[in-house]
């Protein structure tokens, strides 16, 4: 018995204190906040195997091996809309786009700006193409570029101010609209561009990691395909308010434009009733101009534009392509440029496997914007794949 006692006696030595409510609370804390990471990387983690698996099943054509000039090229430039204060983005977009693909085409660049381009401009860009080179300076025409006289000032002024609130980027800019209105509905009409029928927009002062080995203008006619992305994401809710209403007015009005295999599934989730925001990131684009000259887009942009959105509110070439292309082209006819790596301000693709090391890409694959939640690149190989 005293050996029991003493034993009791030593326990309740080293009985526990009562634990505090705030340590409790701190424990449960960090147990919601391990469960909450690890639910992340195991969600980012399903997102990169489904965008692996859908990329690897999709029906995307295969990209031709390694083919240089043939006697038959495609009717097509390399476009670029820029300023003349952009002479070295301009100069290091060219000089990249030339490296990666075109010395072994030669295609003609077509550059357009608001304002004549001068002579120093010229001269770097000629300088560094050198004499043989095929190319064009533009000036865009007040008509294609200018805020028409109809708009409503006041009001287009009082939506610039919203957005400028709101600290939405270009909200206040009258210019970033009116290259949104001219990539929209004008630049396919310009008389340099007339004589093509495939584009390649580039911007200034981006950046292609991979050697491109192929023709993807020749892709684009051997494939039957409309449109070419590399990057695709959600727009800016806010610039594009009503964009979608007058959509569905124009899809109501105008049902024998909509493609019976359309990408709608790429826009909205609900059939149609409301815009998911998704759309391809037009800075970089390749596309066939017929599609814009046909009758479905040319009566398309001509509605849009009878909105006056793109003063009233800031609606951009991008989704106006994308939302075009999907419902008036078949699905199949949009193109995926995966092995083509692109940076664009903050974003990027990288390809991986086979395409990163073919095209000796120098980009890291892991840093790649198609894996983000932010990324609609999943839902278009899913909506591919179905």
């Amino acid at each position: 018995m005293t050996v029991l006692l003493r034993s009791a006696q030593r326990i309740g030595r080293f009985r526990l204190r009562p634990v505090s409510r705030r340590a409790i609370l701190l424990f449960i804390a960090l147990v919601v906040t391990a469960c909450g990471v690890l639910h992340v990387l195991f969600t980012l983690y399903l997102e990169n195997e489904r965008y692996e698996y859908l990329l690897s099943n999709a029906p995307i054509p295969k990209t031709p091996t390694p083919l240089y000039p043939s006697p038959l090229r495609a009717n097509a430039t390399l476009l670029m809309l820029c300023r003349n204060e952009e002479l070295d983005g301009v100069l290091s977009s060219v000089r990249q786009v030339e490296e990666k693909f075109n010395q072994n085409y030669a295609y003609p660049w077509t550059f357009l700006n608001d304002v004549p381009f001068d002579d120093n401009f010229k001269t770097g860009v000629l300088n560094l193409l050198g004499p043989a080179a095929d190319v064009s300076f533009g000036l865009i025409p007040p008509e294609m570029w200018k805020q028409p006289s109809w708009i409503n000032e006041t009001r287009a002024a009082a939506g610039r101010d919203k957005l400028v609130a709101e600290d939405v980027i270009y909200g206040a800019s009258v210019s970033y609209r009116n290259m949104c209105r001219f990539n929209s509905g004008f630049f396919y009409r310009h008389e340099l561009l007339l004589p093509y029928r495939y584009y390649w927009r580039i911007e200034p002062d981006v950046d292609y990691f991979c050697d491109l080995q192929y023709d993807p203008f020749a892709f684009m006619e051997d494939n039957n395909k409309t449109y070419g992305f590399t990057m695709s994401l959600r727009e800016y809710e806010l610039t594009i308010a009503t964009l979608w209403e007058s959509v569905r007015e124009f899809m109501d009005l105008y049902p024998q434009f909509i493609h019976p295999n359309s990408a709608m599934r790429f826009l909205s989730w609900n059939g149609g009733v409301t815009y998911n925001l998704c759309h391809f990131w037009s800075n970089f684009e390749i596309a066939d101009m017929d599609f814009w000259r046909g009758e479905a887009y040319s009566t398309f942009f001509d509605f849009l534009e009878s909105k006056g959105g793109f003063y009233y509110e800031r609606w951009g070439d991008a989704p106006v392509h994308s939302i075009a292309v999907a419902l008036f082209a078949p699905k199949e006819s949009v193109h995926f440029f995966y092995d083509i790596g692109y940076r664009h301000a903050d974003f990027q693709h990288c390809p991986s496997g086979n395409a990163w090391s073919a095209g000796r890409c120098a980009c890291d694959p892991k840093d790649t914007f198609d894996k983000y939640s932010d990324s609609c690149t999943y839902n278009f190989l899913r909506v591919q794949s179905s």
